[in-house]
């Protein structure tokens, strides 16, 4: 399936001050988040930022801050967003897709991105938005989804299928200012 940007939402995990210089390749990671939250801006698609804990870990770096303005910020408890309930009354609980990136990969986001596909949602993980610690908690994050139909996918897959289409202004725009 297509993600689609009438469909779609965008759910950036946890990706906060303290938990950051600890992730492999953490600062990457934070620019891809960063990325796509200015290109869902662009194309429509609403973006909800998760913070787990905020006062022991740290709020959302300043980086994915700046271009979050139009977000909707919720705080959580439990490692899934979606146990937590904090996503009850976002765009997560009214868009069907479910664009997903953050930090850890193997903890808060793959418990969310679980919760959220046996919730019936239609879940996708940016590979290169979404990091761990360790290379191998991700690379085991990712292999454990994809076996119960998540989807991995790359930015410019999720900028292109939210395009659908070139030729159009919109489309100059994007690869102008994102595609590189």
């Amino acid at each position: 399936m297509l993600m689609n940007r009438d469909k779609s939402v965008l759910l950036i995990v946890d990706v906060q001050a303290r938990l950051a210089p600890y992730i492999h390749e953490g600062q990457q990671v934070a620019e891809h988040c960063a990325w796509l939250a200015q290109v869902a801006e662009r194309v429509g698609v609403p973006v909800v930022v998760t913070e787990h804990f905020p006062e022991k870990i740290g709020g959302t770096l300043d980086l994915v801050r700046e271009v979050t303005t139009n977000a909707q910020y919720v705080g959580k408890q439990c490692f899934s967003a979606q146990a937590d309930g904090c996503l009850a009354g976002t765009a997560v609980d009214q868009r069907r897709q479910v664009i997903v990136c953050g930090t850890e990969a193997h903890v808060c986001v793959q418990q969310t991105a679980l919760d959220l596909r046996w919730a019936g949602k239609e879940v996708f993980i940016v590979a290169e938005a979404s990091g761990s610690r360790e290379p191998a908690n991700r690379d085991l994050a990712f292999a454990r989804m994809r076996s119960h139909g998540i989807e991995i996918v790359s930015r410019e897959m999720v900028a292109f299928e939210w395009l659908q289409r070139g030729g159009t202004e919109l489309f100059r725009e994007v690869n102008r200012d994102f595609i590189r």
